[in-house]
């Protein structure tokens, strides 16, 4: 074998520490982005806060500095301040911080759980120690609503091996739990839930008898029978049932909430803020979406001053600091045009609402601003942008299309609309079903099948005709 020296050519793509960088950045969400600048700042000396402002400093309050943004990017053009009170107060929702410079999510006490008020109730009730792993066993299974969903051979199958127990013993230990407030936790359907809460009224209360009957028996069939309906079922004066389904609805279905609210107040910091100005909507950077570092002009100065051999650390680190700097103003830069090109695009989605939505894809923006499509899908992930119409995600604006009679194209968003229209203005009695609605959407120049329209439906959390049927 001999040794020899050939070449050959070839293309390689690298991917250089600035594109990777710039990459990261563009990706980042609103929140992730001021973390990453801020561990940025502790480890580089290069860089500062500007006006020494820190991580919670007023530069979060993008509704005096968007307009100024945009005035910037336009090349200077004269315009007027959007006149919405909206974007120009602080308390709009531009700024979360309060007068103390704290974050309004840092303000978000944790609260206590379900789980944590009923065993706090547990280990101070007088039951023995076996009856108690049983009870810890059952509270681990409610739901956040309160509701015991498992079977009680499920909930013996958990204790196993540690300790065998029955499902006679099991429900003596729920009985004992279902005591515990809120009152109407661990039942297991709702019909029990409110016998628990009913069990606790005063026995003279008007309709208690029969509230008690409906709850045991018929209480599913109500929405589709109706009071009227309930009451020849029963037997009953419509008067006393009329009492009776007042009595049971001013009982709370969901007692696990009380403890556990089922949503915790989220703040969305949105990237973009657009307003409309003489007819045209316009597009700018929240004030807390720009850089809001600085190279230390000290350090900057003293490499200057310091040889090559003394200020390599420093050279490094300045290096480093225009880098991000640099990547700062790209991710602002393509975000602007992204958000600027959907709204050409979706200027009737924020006039209108959802039914003027039209069909849009990621492969159409690239094209059209000259990006790859992976670098608009980054540009749009986990950001949001303030408008008239609310805060959105820029994953709003694009949606799927389906041809219409007409020539045009109908965006599935516009079609769930319109879905959701006609099922609210539905005949309770006779609901629509999947195939009048896809009769419907014929007629109105919008062809699609039963199972799309079903499809749609499902996605919107609405029940099947059957389902819908009210006898008010």
């Amino acid at each position: 074998m001999k040794t020899r020296l050939q070449t050959s050519l070839g293309q390689q793509l690298v991917m250089t520490p600035q594109l990777q960088q710039a990459i990261k950045l563009l990706q980042m969400s609103t929140v992730e982005l001021d973390a990453e600048i801020a561990a940025a700042v502790e480890s580089n000396p290069l860089l500062d806060w500007a006006d020494n402002e820190g991580p919670g400093g007023d530069a979060g309050d993008g509704s005096s500095d968007a307009p100024a943004t945009d005035a910037a990017s336009e090349g200077g053009e004269d315009w007027e301040a959007p006149s919405e009170p909206d974007w120009s107060t602080p308390g709009s929702g531009g700024s979360f911080d309060d007068d103390d410079g704290g974050s309004a999510a840092e303000r978000i006490a944790e609260t206590e759980t379900l789980a944590d008020h009923l065993l706090w109730q547990l280990h101070l009730s007088h039951l023995s120690a076996r009856d108690r792993s049983i009870g810890v066993a059952l509270i681990d299974a409610l739901d956040e609503d309160g509701y015991l969903r498992e079977p009680l051979s499920a909930i013996a199958d958990t204790l196993r091996p540690a300790l065998v127990a029955d499902e006679d013993e099991i429900l003596t230990v729920l009985h004992q739990v279902q005591r515990f407030d809120p009152v109407g936790v661990a039942a297991r359907s709702l019909g029990e839930c409110l016998q628990l809460q009913l069990d606790l009224l005063d026995p003279d209360t008007p309709g208690l008898p029969l509230a008690r009957q409906i709850a045991a028996g018929p209480l599913e069939r109500l929405p589709r029978s109706g009071v009227a309906g309930l009451a020849h079922e029963l037997k009953q004066p419509l008067e006393q049932v009329d009492t009776a389904v007042a009595l049971l609805r001013s009982l709370d279905p969901r007692p696990g909430s009380q403890i556990a609210p089922l949503s915790q107040d989220t703040y969305v910091v949105p990237d973009v803020v657009v307003w409309r100005h003489n007819g045209v909507w316009r597009a700018a950077l929240a004030g807390h979406a720009g850089p809001k570092v600085v190279i230390h002009r000290g350090y900057e100065q003293m490499i200057r001053r310091c040889g090559e051999a003394d200020a390599g650390y420093l050279r490094a680190q300045l290096q480093e600091a225009r880098w991000l700097l640099k990547g700062l103003q790209a991710r602002g830069e393509t975000l602007l045009r992204v958000v600027r090109a959907l709204l050409l695009h979706q200027a009737g989605f924020l006039e209108f609402g959802e039914q003027a939505l039209r069909p849009l894809t990621l492969r159409e923006v690239a094209a059209e601003l000259g990006l790859h499509e992976s670098t608009v899908s980054r540009a749009i992930a986990r950001k949001h942008v303030r408008t008239p119409r609310g805060t959105l995600p820029l994953r709003a604006f694009f949606a799927s299309g389906i041809d219409t009679d007409g020539g045009g194209e109908a965006s599935s968003t516009a079609i769930q609309a319109m879905i959701r229209r006609l099922i609210d203005d539905e005949n309770p009695r006779k609901p629509l079903s999947d195939a009048k609605l896809a009769d419907l959407l014929k007629s109105s120049g919008i062809p699609v099948a039963r199972r799309t329209v079903a499809k749609y439906r499902e996605a919107m959390n609405i029940s099947a005709s059957h389902e819908r049927v009210r006898i008010v």
